[in-house]
């Protein structure tokens, strides 16, 4: 198992896709970093009059540190900005700032896909930490009843990345939504936020792909029996 060929095989085209998505989304994102947009408005005065205007109360706006670390905190509502786009007046940062509060307005709307996913954060994480050292324990021991366990939470890895793309790609929607409706960008404008969030959506789908032919390689590898193993 330290060497499989039919690990690189298998996974490699998900691992390939994976880099190039990251390779894509910052690449995009920094092109666009370059384009100022004709509000002038920064990415937290464009998270903060979203959130306003769509009367959602109780949700902060706060500066994070770590490029392109944006993200919303459901648990403590809070809409953290990286500071390239917390400051930033581009086209990337409004974009990514009305992305985050995306998900605010579907938290406050209790939209069923993002509730599911939360729900699914604790066996996603479980599954990510223990399903390997379960599937190789299991290997040693020749017990393939510890292999399937560790499938098992492998799955729900999987199930969680399933669940978040209609809800990256619904908070994306919300987006362009609500910038061109609050006239805070214009079709011109919205063309070029879309390419940056559409980036944005290939990590997410890469991540889907590459953790669906992880499981598919931990079901084949372990189906034709431990008499085969290395």
């Amino acid at each position: 198992m330290i060497f499989d060929p039919m690990y690189f095989i298998i996974v490699g085209p998900g691992i390939l896709l994976s880099l190039w998505a990251t390779f894509k989304v910052k690449g995009t994102f920094k092109r666009f970093a370059q384009v100022s947009t004709v509000s002038g408005m920064t990415g937290a005065e464009v998270a903060k009059a979203l959130l306003r205007r769509r009367n959602i109360r109780g949700v902060s706006v706060e500066p994070h540190e770590g490029w392109l670390s944006d993200h919303y905190d459901p648990a403590k509502r809070v809409v953290r900005l990286s500071p390239d786009v917390y400051y930033g007046r581009s086209i990337s940062a409004i974009g990514v700032a009305a992305h985050e509060c995306g998900h605010a307005i579907q938290h406050a709307e209790a939209y069923a896909p993002m509730a599911l996913r939360q729900n699914l954060v604790w066996p996603a994480n479980v599954g990510s930490t223990l399903s390997i050292f379960l599937i190789i324990g299991g290997a040693l021991l020749a017990f393939k009843g510890l292999i399937w366990l560790g499938i098992l939470l492998f799955s729900g890895v999987v199930l969680f990345q399933l669940v978040t793309l209609p809800v990256e790609f619904n908070a994306s929607s919300r987006a362009r939504l609500h910038l061109v409706g609050e006239g805070i960008i214009g079709s011109a404008e919205e063309a070029q936020v879309g390419k940056v969030l559409n980036a944005a959506a290939l990590t997410y789908v890469a991540a889907l792909i590459s953790s669906v032919l992880t499981l598919l390689y931990y079901v084949i590898r372990f189906t034709g029996g431990l008499g085969s193993d290395d």
